[in-house]
């Protein structure tokens, strides 16, 4: 039964602008989009994203987002010119040009302009924030927890311990699984178009094995056509489905519901969504042909990628100089025009055919039996473990040493770090290795040193090497990383 759509198209235009600032997107469509958004991604984890500390209740002051800027730029490559900068500028004047484009398009909000001037997120903003990452960091689907909220907040309704806004959610979570399903095919198509530019066939194996629907897609994909999956219950789920709508009791109550918080007292407009969303209960019904389909594309793509990778193998034997050294083999020793390239005997003859396959009977395996470690062996795995342990290290372990080391000092030099085995000689050793880290050119780099020592800063002194008795290393010196102050936010 097919029931009439409402044109949400129509409200979408209509509506998001009136949401969301007119020039929002501006930064995300320029030339430093990446690293607006990575700009954006450092904010909203450390300021006003579900898992930043709770923000102050007037906001933060333009000196705190100046040095969130700040920090994040001595991460990213060069920006282009297109912020009309010289390339002399400093970062600080970079961060406050940033800051004030942010805060032109509409991202940052400034209250008390005149005195103490304080940076916050419009919620509207922020939800879109949010929405937007979201999307970004998106992992693999699985349609067993999708389904088994469906089942459960139908059970809900049936039982009379829920209302609408259950059976709403319900339907909205039937559609997405269908959407994700159906769309994952066509996912898969460009997945396979995008993999066939590879130049290299082990990055080509790499991703064609690492990328690959589990992974990318749907998470439980292999195990979908097993009876212990829930989507083998859907038949459950359209039974509870004609249940509630054969229940006056229970009809009516959805009714009254959809009639009072969706559509302000409007009875028709409130039968249009109710029949809508019953619409896309019943078409879990046709998760099958999604999924049969969804198997066609997989079988093609496997198919291709297979061809592909047999041709680059084939590709790289040397047929060419094979060809070419049998021909100037017979150039220079002659060919006897009597002789041919056949063997004597027969060509096809019984002997010369494939023996038929013989199964063969495996035989069956053996109990498992159950090992007794000796005192000896268990002694021996626990001093592996304790030297395993005592030669790790771990940012939490750096620090630590650091700390212990430097006291209440806030900078010592490598050749005044005391060494009493060989867990602080790990850690020396490591140190060494970040200090030359830090001195590099390459932002990656820095960036993976400053993330390995929470707090510190690791500088080399030079190159010459200083003996030590356990180690010799070139010198550095380990600082308390000190937040630099920037002089035109002052005046903030």
């Amino acid at each position: 039964m097919a029931f009439p759509s409402l044109t949400y198209g129509q409200i979408a235009v209509s509506k998001l602008f009136a949401k969301l600032p007119d020039r929002i997107f501006a930064p995300l469509a320029s030339e430093n989009r990446h690293r607006y958004w990575a700009l954006l991604c450092h904010l909203h984890s450390r300021r006003f994203g579900p898992d930043a500390p709770v923000p102050p209740v007037k906001g933060f002051t333009v000196k705190e987002i100046l040095q969130d800027i700040a920090d994040e730029l001595e991460l990213q490559e060069a920006w282009s010119d297109e912020e009309n900068l010289p390339d002399s500028s400093s970062i600080e004047q970079r961060a406050r040009a940033i800051f004030d484009r942010l805060h032109d398009c509409g991202w940052f909000k400034i209250e008390n302009p005149r005195f103490d001037r304080r940076v916050s997120m419009h919620p509207t903003v922020s939800q879109f924030l949010d929405m937007v990452v979201e999307f970004a960091e998106a992992d693999p689907v699985f349609l067993s927890g999708k389904i088994r909220s469906i089942d459960a907040n139908l059970k809900l309704v049936v039982d009379g311990e829920a209302s609408g806004d259950v059976f709403n959610e319900a339907a909205r979570q039937a559609r997405a699984l269908l959407e994700h399903v159906r769309n994952t095919g066509t996912n898969i198509h460009d997945f396979m178009e995008e993999l066939s530019r590879e130049e290299s066939t082990s990055q080509y194996v790499h991703r064609f094995f690492n990328d690959y629907i589990e992974r990318v897609f749907i998470g439980d994909y292999r195990e979908l056509r097993t009876k212990e999956h829930p989507l083998s219950k859907r038949q459950q789920i359209l039974e509870k489905v004609e249940r509630i709508i054969e229940s006056e009791s229970l009809k009516q109550g959805l009714m009254n519901w959809y009639e009072s918080k969706l559509s302000h007292g409007n009875h028709d407009k409130a039968t249009r969504l109710f029949e809508r969303d019953v619409q896309r209960l019943n078409d879990l019904s046709r998760i099958d042909e999604f999924l049969e389909r969804l198997d066609d594309e997989i079988g093609k793509a496997n198919k291709r990628a297979m061809a592909y990778l047999d041709y680059r193998l084939r590709s790289m034997m040397p047929s060419e100089h094979l060809v070419r050294a049998a021909i100037e083999s017979i150039l220079n020793n002659g060919l006897d025009q009597m002789s041919d390239p056949f063997p004597p005997g027969d060509m096809v003859t019984p002997s010369g055919l494939a023996e038929p396959k013989k199964a063969s009977q495996r035989s069956q395996p053996t109990a498992f039996r159950n090992a007794v470690v000796s005192d000896e062996r268990r002694a021996y795995a626990a001093i592996m473990r304790r030297a395993r342990l005592a030669r790790e290290v771990t940012p939490v372990k750096l620090v630590e040493f650091s700390r212990t080391q430097m006291k209440d000092r806030s900078a010592i030099a490598s050749n005044e770090l005391s060494l009493n085995g060989i867990a602080d000689v790990r850690m020396f050793q490591t140190l060494s290795a970040l200090s030359l880290h830090m001195s590099a050119k390459g932002h990656l780099l820095k960036a993976n040193a400053r993330a390995a020592t929470p707090g510190l800063e690791v500088r080399r002194l030079g190159s010459e090497e200083e003996p030590r008795p356990l180690i010799s290393s070139a010198p550095f010196q380990l600082e308390k990383r000190v937040r630099r102050n920037k002089s035109e936010s002052n005046h903030e």
